[in-house]
């Protein structure tokens, strides 16, 4: 009984693993073999995402509007979202890649200038500070270089997203590869176990 659940547990965890995995792998080679529809690609998801997201706001908003006074802050929320979703569709794909290389551009200035911060507390505190402080200085440097270069930043998003992908897809094979050794040495522990 314990062997039968065991079993139907792992085919489906496993072959869940593999497929994600090949997927996963897939993806990223996919990005680095057509990188140029790989940012249409990309484009194209931004611009839906925000359609989505403006469009789920707008629903929650108006459900929200008996029981919280400020209902109307969502509101304006998911109509900017739908705003932009339809103007980044009508301006497929510029308006997209533009806020997608903003977006890079304002995470690096942001997590560099907190890194910077957290530097200069560490000093006070009299903690290694020198690599939070090198990592910040970084950060902020390549936010001025993301605002400079949005090509190259694209490129690197999208290396980046392929990097990910990949290496995601490789630990998953590996994970479902570690999922049948567990598997088999738990199927020796439970036939050894006297019943």
């Amino acid at each position: 009984m314990a062997s039968d659940l065991l079993q139907s547990a792992y085919r489906r965890t496993w072959w869940s693993l593999v497929l994600r995995g090949i997927l996963s792998i897939a993806v990223g080679v996919i990005i680095l073999w057509r990188p140029a529809e790989s940012i249409a690609a990309l484009a194209l998801l931004i611009a839906i995402w925000a359609l989505v997201s403006g469009i789920v706001q707008i629903v929650h908003a108006l459900d929200l509007r008996a029981v919280f006074s400020q209902w109307w802050v969502m509101l304006v929320s998911g109509l900017v979202g739908v705003g932009f979703g339809v103007a980044a569709l009508y301006y497929y794909p510029g308006l997209s890649l533009g806020f997608a290389v903003v977006w890079t551009m304002w995470w690096l200035l942001f997590t560099g200038g907190l890194a910077i911060y957290l530097a200069i507390q560490e000093r006070r505190l009299g903690f290694s500070w020198g690599w939070t402080m090198a990592f910040g200085v970084v950060s902020v440097v390549a936010a001025v270089f993301a605002a400079m270069y949005p090509l190259v930043t694209l490129a690197a998003v999208m290396g980046f997203i392929s990097a990910y992908s990949f290496v995601g897809g490789v630990v998953l094979l590996v994970g479902a590869f570690k999922l049948a050794s567990a598997k088999d040495e738990l199927s020796a522990v439970l036939r050894t176990r006297p019943v």
